[in-house]
């Protein structure tokens, strides 16, 4: 039994060795692969901007013209200077954290699958999946208060939106809500609106969709049967399965977001790491993955938080 543990752990930590140069760190092609995974398979980053970051800082910056750039002119002549404009300029910075991740493949587990020509793509496609779940639960929930410590590590999206907040006081998602979410964005954040999305919970969302559904309609009845995507304003909702729905003084409360999810800046080392060892005696390989990521509103102002949402 034990050489035979020995000769399957080898043959699988070599095929894994096969990603592996420079001591662990995957070739940037494959890290490449492995992000383009874990995005697809997530449900916030997809709609977000995903930012390869080349240190473990980055800085973004944005230029905005908050006021009237053109005024009345006339030929050949410069603008007075009390008439010429100035960009705003917002500065946000990315600091990446470090996470690991360990996964354990048995014996029985790689006798199946060591032999096939795609064991590394499996391994990279389930651990990138894996990952992808984790990732939005970070970036909607990180909480350097928290008591959890992996979220503990950064602020999430609901964490840092702070300066556009909406009480909900306990009403369960309607158009009332989403109005008044909407109002409390400042108008020259909402001029194109088929950028904007409103993220929620997935309870959240089915609530809104079933005010829909409750008009006695064809459209109605849409929304009921055909999940038709639900939005306001021209504004569609997503339910974002990590939201958590157990918030406020009866653990029945969520939150929503309205903003481009364009404004969500999700950086990521580009140096990501996997490496592997053998427990000979359990018959097990052992897989560690390590990479560095931080998240960050590139202009907060354009982000509107409703609190004490009712769910169920």
């Amino acid at each position: 039994m034990g050489v035979s543990n020995r000769s399957i752990l080898a043959k699988a930590d070599l095929k894994i060795n096969d990603l592996l140069t420079d001591g662990g760190i995957l070739p940037e092609a494959a890290a490449k692969r492995f992000l383009q995974v874990a995005v697809k398979n997530a449900v916030i980053l997809p709609v977000a901007t995903v930012v390869p970051m080349k240190s473990r800082e980055q800085r973004i910056d944005l230029f905005r013209f908050q006021n009237r750039i053109l005024r009345p002119g006339q030929e050949a002549t410069a603008l007075p200077e009390a008439d010429r404009s100035k960009p705003n300029l917002y500065k946000a910075t990315l600091s990446v954290k470090l996470f690991k991740g360990e996964i354990r493949l048995n014996k029985e587990v790689l006798e199946d699958n060591i032999e096939s020509e795609n064991f590394q793509d499996s391994i990279m496609d389930a651990a990138g999946k894996a990952v992808a779940r984790d990732i939005d639960e970070l970036v909607a929930n990180g909480d350097t208060a928290s008591a959890d410590p992996f979220l503990a590590q950064l602020d999430g999206i609901r964490k840092q939106a702070t300066s556009n907040l909406v009480n909900a006081a306990g009403s369960t998602t309607t158009k009332t809500i989403l109005k008044a979410s909407v109002k409390a964005m400042p108008t020259e954040h909402l001029r194109d609106r088929r950028a904007m999305r409103f993220l929620t919970s997935f309870d959240s969302e089915t609530d809104y969709r079933d005010s829909l559904a409750d008009r006695a309609t064809a459209v109605g009845d849409r929304f009921l049967l055909e999940g038709v995507p639900a939005t306001y304003s021209g504004i569609p909702m997503l339910g974002v399965p990590v939201f958590p729905e157990n918030l406020g003084p009866f653990t029945n409360y969520t939150e929503m977001l309205l903003l481009d999810p364009k404004n969500i800046n999700v950086g990521f080392w580009r140096q990501i790491e996997w490496e592997t060892d053998k427990d000979i005696v359990a018959g097990e390989l052992i897989i560690v993955v390590s990479l560095r990521m931080d998240v960050k509103f590139a202009f907060e102002p354009a982000v509107v938080k409703v609190q004490n949402l009712k769910v169920g």
